[in-house]
């Protein structure tokens, strides 16, 4: 019993002054991850401004700057577990994942996919920050690219994360990659106008618009688009040059449409409201209709 105890004793010692001789290992290796968290900050700031520098791409930027920091912090952590005497750990650690990675990736199957789709998009994609997109029925302009999402805010002021192996999957519609996009809307006239004269008058009027953009590439036009009840309905199709898809696209369509009606009106021209067709059936013959004289009196006063 007393070897027993003895044998106890001086385990517990033998543990004790392991762990005395081992308290500074413990004390340095957390001061090197401490010190290593602020270096891989102040790295992956230096790594951003540096690359800033050399391009307009702050979506890559953001993205690389991040994969910099984690791979210091993960280098700093290694070698703290070794100075701290647990290297055997940090080789298991290294081992372990190697050795888990398949059923990591069969558990975690999307995780890894959107990982490395964020990457394919760091190099590789279709918009920039503050581009207008369309991805499904998802339309907003581009936030951030994070390691699995990427960040759309709607005109509505939603914010929405689309995992990027679904910006690597789908269509991706960009509304503003160029800077140019069209516009258009329909006017419908009367069918004893003039239609040559109505699309020049018309045509004119909108390349004179605030806002209205033409080149070689990017005409403005007036075709007939289609024969209506009661008028010939005429299509203008002009293109704007503007970053802001929303807001400023909106407010020079809101101006051409105000210049056409204007114009066509100044011409001479009808703008004829749609011709309504009521139909008698059986043994009606006429159509009964009530005056409201007391509704009348008040309106007209």
């Amino acid at each position: 019993m007393n070897e027993s105890l003895q044998l106890m004793k001086e385990s517990i010692q033998a543990y004790w002054e392991s762990f005395i001789l081992g308290v500074p290992k413990f004390i340095l290796a957390l001061l090197m991850i401490i010190v290593g968290f602020l270096l891989a900050n102040a790295i992956s700031r230096l790594f951003k401004r540096t690359y800033l520098l050399k391009t307009e791409d702050p979506l890559m930027v953001n993205f690389l700057s991040k994969t910099v920091k984690l791979g210091v912090l993960t280098l700093v952590i290694m070698m703290a577990l070794k100075v701290a005497g647990l290297g055997g750990i940090a080789t298991g650690l290294l081992t372990a994942a190697g050795a888990s990675a398949v059923i990591i990736g069969f558990a975690f199957k999307d995780v890894g996919e959107n990982f490395i789709s964020g990457i394919i998009l760091s190099f590789n994609r279709p918009f920039n920050v503050d581009d207008t997109i369309m991805v499904d029925n998802i339309f907003g302009k581009i936030k951030s690219l994070e390691f699995r999402y990427t960040k759309v805010k709607t005109f509505d002021g939603r914010d929405v994360y689309i995992p990027n192996s679904d910006i690597i999957k789908k269509a991706v519609y960009n509304y503003t990659e160029d800077g140019y996009f069209r516009l258009d809307f329909m006017v419908g006239i009367d069918y004893e106008d003039d239609i040559d004269t109505a699309k020049h008058v018309i045509l004119e009027t909108v390349r004179n618009s605030e806002g209205v953009y033409e080149d070689e590439e990017h005409e403005c036009l007036v075709v007939v688009e289609s024969l209506g009840v009661s008028t010939v309905n005429l299509k203008i199709l002009f293109w704007t040059k503007t970053k802001e898809y929303r807001k400023r696209a909106l407010e020079v369509k809101s101006s051409v449409v105000r210049n056409v009606k204007q114009v066509i009106m100044e011409n001479g021209l009808n703008m004829p409201a749609d011709i309504t067709e009521i139909k008698l059936y059986g043994s009606q013959t006429s159509i009964p209709v009530t005056v409201d004289y007391k509704n009348t009196d008040k309106n007209s006063k």
